[in-house]
């Protein structure tokens, strides 16, 4: 089931064409993360999702509600963090959390047990009490995400979630949404922290000047550019020998003999890395180690963009 439904869209705001015929689907459970430059239209997209932007060319359907016919219904299926908390003066936590529940007509003998229920996922139950506006803005974010939890949306929009928290609260917030993906929410989250995203997200979307410019799983993507991948393995094996046999396997740049270890230097886009375990495991290497390293999303957003803006 598509939660998100993207066909052909196109948002300009006067002369400027800030996205250019994205299609985007994402299904139930997953995460998808948008990356891109400031500028480059994840923030437009989102809002026309969030129902805020009205003023777009194309198809747009949340659970099969388009947001255009239907804005009231897809706005009881989101949940939806923008990048600014907003001002709420003179309100406790647990104002703030009754006067949404209230606002998403959650029933009164109910609101009690749901808005533990979200701080307790959130950990903010001790904070209860304390003025909102007195929040560290790490807190904030938290409460946004407590608020849209509030009525158990199928989808979360989340705008820059992690914009200007210090690395302690970047961490409890990915803990978070790692929380809440276990729980098989799907969200579509935008982010700079690319590396957080490759951890947190089953797929990523790469969006420069309005247009999507790859799609698809971390691996998906690195194999796609071709980017090298280095494998390090121990075998307890002559390392020499087992080097020199895969010099000569479709796919291997290199294999160097390091200590105690092999580094090979794999193209993906040629040979998987499932194929180069059954590789040396049919040539008879006794392995200890078999290790690829992480991806670097930094390197594939860099070779993808030029830091173009719409």
């Amino acid at each position: 089931m598509l939660v998100v439904d993207v066909k052909n869209l196109w948002i300009r705001y006067g002369q400027l064409v800030a996205v250019r015929g994205i299609n985007l689907e994402i299904p139930k459970g997953e995460v998808f993360g948008f990356i891109g430059p400031n500028g480059a239209g994840k923030s437009s997209t989102i809002k026309v999702l969030a129902t805020l932007l009205r003023d777009f060319v194309g198809r747009v359907r949340v659970n099969g509600l388009d947001v255009l016919r239907n804005p009231h219904e897809v706005r009881e299926k989101i949940g939806y963090v923008p990048d600014f908390f907003g001002v709420y003066e003179d309100l406790t936590v647990e104002e703030y959390l009754q006067f949404f529940a209230a606002a998403y007509r959650i029933e009164r003998a109910r609101r009690k047990s749901i808005i533990g229920d979200v701080l307790d996922l959130t950990d903010l139950r001790h904070k209860l009490d304390a003025p909102v506006d007195g929040l560290s803005r790490g807190m904030k974010q938290r409460l946004s995400l407590a608020r849209v939890l509030l009525h158990d949306p199928d989808l979360l929009l989340l705008d820059e979630p992690a914009s200007g928290l210090d690395p302690r609260a970047r961490i409890e917030m990915r803990e978070l949404l790692k929380a809440l993906k276990e729980m098989g929410k799907t969200i579509l989250i935008s982010s700079h922290i690319l590396h957080e995203l490759a951890q947190l997200c089953t797929r990523i979307g790469i969006i420069e000047a309005g247009r999507l410019v790859a799609d698809g799983s971390v691996n998906d993507i690195y194999r796609k550019l071709g980017l090298l991948r280095i494998v390090h393995v121990q075998a307890a094996d002559p390392l020499e020998p087992l080097a020199e046999r895969l010099r000569g396997m479709k796919g291997v740049e290199s294999a160097e003999v390091q200590l105690d270890r092999l580094a090979i230097r794999l193209h993906e886009d040629q040979t998987s890395i499932e194929e180069l375990h059954g590789f040396l495991v049919e040539c008879g290497a006794r392995l200890r180690m078999f290790q690829p390293e992480a991806m670097d999303m930094e390197t594939a957003f860099m070779k993808l963009t030029e830091g173009k803006t719409a």
